[in-house]
């Protein structure tokens, strides 16, 4: 007869880390302040299956530091070319911005560091305080449910794909700001909301839907405004680089978001995601060699 009082084995996390249970905890599962904090973000994040296993295992240690420490970089570089480069003023772009070696112009685009630096430069005052605002919203609550690293991965992969999408789709405009990593992370969590909205907590979902749909429809009011209306610095601002980014979250984004707890490498959507990106990459890559007008 099976021994009762043996100790049953921790759970474990997907990379293979024991983790303890409330049961396991040396004040018996009390429930404090960061413990509710977590309760609420699972409940924000994740469907009803998979909280008991993040609650397990949480923890605000490390903090979200990628989405953090992006924003101060993107806040500190507008600053500087707020305060320290010759600017008419913070609400449109001016001389400054356009020089700026982080700026992606099509007639620079063998620099190819700017497919990616492009995400540090920002139009303008709303420009920047509506990315850094939905990127702190989104980004934090994914980065303490899911690791620095696939947010990062995610977020990076929205910059690349907003950057070559505009580079074939409107190829003579320039881009600046970090809508497409914001984009792509509203997309992955978005196709999550909608594909797990029976689990998460209807009032919410709706919620979240709603305020997702409304910051995409004012963000591409502002896009649209300025490449086809705004022309103060005489050059044309590509809207582009959203629909590349949103795209990269619904797919790649998604993948990421929705195997909460399980081995990527594992999942074949994984790979999917991974050899679409690379062959969008390759024809992006040879388009601009030997394809785009802006030659």
């Amino acid at each position: 007869m099976e021994d009762m009082d043996v100790e049953q084995p921790f759970p474990v996390d997907r990379d293979g880390r024991k983790v303890r249970t409330r049961a396991h905890q040396p004040d018996g599962g009390k429930v404090g302040c960061c413990e509710k904090f977590q309760q609420s973000v699972s409940q924000w994040m994740l469907p009803e299956d998979s909280r008991s296993t993040y609650l397990e295992r949480a923890n605000c240690c490390p903090p979200p530091i990628f989405i953090i420490l992006i924003s101060i970089v993107e806040l500190a570089v507008f600053i500087y070319y707020a305060v320290w480069k010759p600017q008419k003023q913070w609400v449109t772009l001016d001389e400054g911005i356009w020089n700026s070696p982080l700026t992606y112009k099509s007639e620079r685009r063998q620099e190819a560091w700017r497919f990616i630096s492009y995400m540090f430069v920002h139009a303008g005052v709303e420009h920047i305080i509506g990315n850094l605002v939905m990127q702190l919203i989104v980004g934090i609550p994914l980065e303490l449910v899911h690791k620095g690293f696939e947010v990062g991965m995610v977020y990076l992969a929205g910059v690349l794909a907003g950057s070559l999408s505009s580079s074939i789709f409107d190829p003579l405009s320039a881009l600046v700001g970090a809508s497409g990593g914001v984009y792509a992370l509203i997309g992955g969590y978005f196709m999550n909301a909608v594909v797990n909205f029976r689990e998460m907590i209807p009032l919410l979902g709706v919620f979240r839907i709603l305020a997702i749909l409304t910051f995409v429809g004012v963000d591409f009011g502002f896009a649209f405004y300025r490449r086809f209306v705004n022309d103060d610095a005489g050059m044309k601002v590509s809207f582009v680089a959203h629909f590349g980014g949103i795209v990269a979250g619904m797919t790649i984004g998604y993948v990421f978001f929705s195997d909460y707890n399980k081995k990527l490498l594992k999942d074949p959507r994984f790979w999917m995601c991974i050899v679409g990106f690379a062959v969008f990459l390759l024809f992006a890559i040879l388009f601009n060699i030997f394809l785009t007008p802006a030659s």
